[in-house]
């Protein structure tokens, strides 16, 4: 048998270089999956700063302002379509800046920042409406000015930053006008402008012979009329509907504060409650240490006794065994 020797050349396979194209100006940088499973991430827990709050919410912003450019140029394929796949966009994002969380920490921590947002907005809509009021009643303070107990007994967040406020307003007034650029609709006026009422019609001419028994006429009217022209001449003036919404917006008012009333007199009586239960749970527990001390200074006090009948009776027993040796 003769065997061939097997010599392969340099050349004789050629190495096939593969090249991965270069990405595009305008797309956003993202760590590669394969990195990211090579590393294993150690995430932080415990609160956030505000310094990492800032920093998921300019994450949310560059994350909808990525999508909304995809969007219109109609790359809708390359933006990822579920939502684990954003808050892992963020989760990236907030990694490459120090911010170690994970994106089921972006996750909750940005729920919990839209509710906190959602009830300061809302009180503090309450408050401009109560300072813009004409009657100078018991209007509740500002969000800013409060104290952090006071806080807590207007059920709002207690640690909500200014910064943080802004910050969320930005994001949330950004995606506010891309939905109506979206959707093309035009913003309605709030209060549209009265038409003006149509000139009064002038009086048609008086004949010549009844003239002097006019003028008699309109002499002699009461001064009352003049008075309860002027007075109520602004209701009379305004239509029907307009005094009946008039009305019904008076009643709904009525009933708001009414309902306002009861829902704090109810609290109010609910925090008393709440206050007479503590006080007597302290009282029980005052009653209770009490009596156990009792016992722990009659059972020493027991325990002494004993100790001093056993030392008697010791005492006792050596001074008889004495007397029986002496003898």
């Amino acid at each position: 048998m003769s065997s061939e020797p097997s010599s392969i050349g340099p050349t004789a396979l050629p190495i096939l270089e593969h090249r991965r194209p270069p990405p595009a100006a305008g797309a956003p940088t993202s760590p590669s999956p394969s990195a990211a499973l090579l590393t294993t991430r150690e995430y932080r827990k415990g609160n956030w700063t505000i310094q990492e709050t800032l920093l998921l919410i300019t994450a949310k912003r560059l994350d909808d302002d990525r999508r909304t450019r995809a969007a219109g140029a109609g790359e809708a394929s390359a933006t990822p379509r579920s939502a684990e796949q954003r808050w892992k966009w963020v989760e990236n994002y907030c990694w490459k800046h120090g911010c170690l969380r994970s994106q089921n920490q972006c996750n909750d921590k940005w729920d919990n920042l839209l509710r906190d947002y959602k009830k300061v907005r809302d009180y503090e809509s309450r408050f401009a409406a109560g300072s813009s009021g004409v009657a100078g009643g018991d209007q509740p303070p500002s969000y800013w000015s409060l104290e952090r107990h006071e806080r807590k007994e207007r059920n709002l967040p207690t640690n909500l930053a200014l910064d943080v406020y802004d910050a969320l307003a930005d994001v949330l007034s950004r995606r506010a006008s891309r939905r109506n650029s979206a959707s093309g609709a035009t913003p309605v006026p709030l209060h549209l402008p009265l038409p003006q009422p149509p000139p009064p019609l002038p009086p048609p001419p008086a004949p010549a012979l009844p003239s002097l028994q006019a003028s008699v006429s309109v002499e002699t009217v009461p001064e009352e009329s003049s008075d309860t022209e002027g007075s109520g001449g602004r209701d009379d003036a305004a239509p029907p509907p307009a005094r009946k919404r008039r009305r019904g917006l008076g009643s709904s008012v009525v009933r708001g504060a009414a309902e306002i009333a009861r829902t704090l007199m109810a609290c109010e009586e609910k925090r008393e409650q709440r206050h007479r239960d503590l006080m007597e749970m302290e009282e029980r527990r005052l009653r209770m240490e009490e009596e156990r001390t009792e016992m722990n200074r009659q059972a020493v006090a027991g325990l002494i006794a004993a100790v001093n009948g056993l030392s008697a009776a010791i005492h006792t027993l050596v001074a008889d065994n004495r007397t029986g040796d002496g003898r």
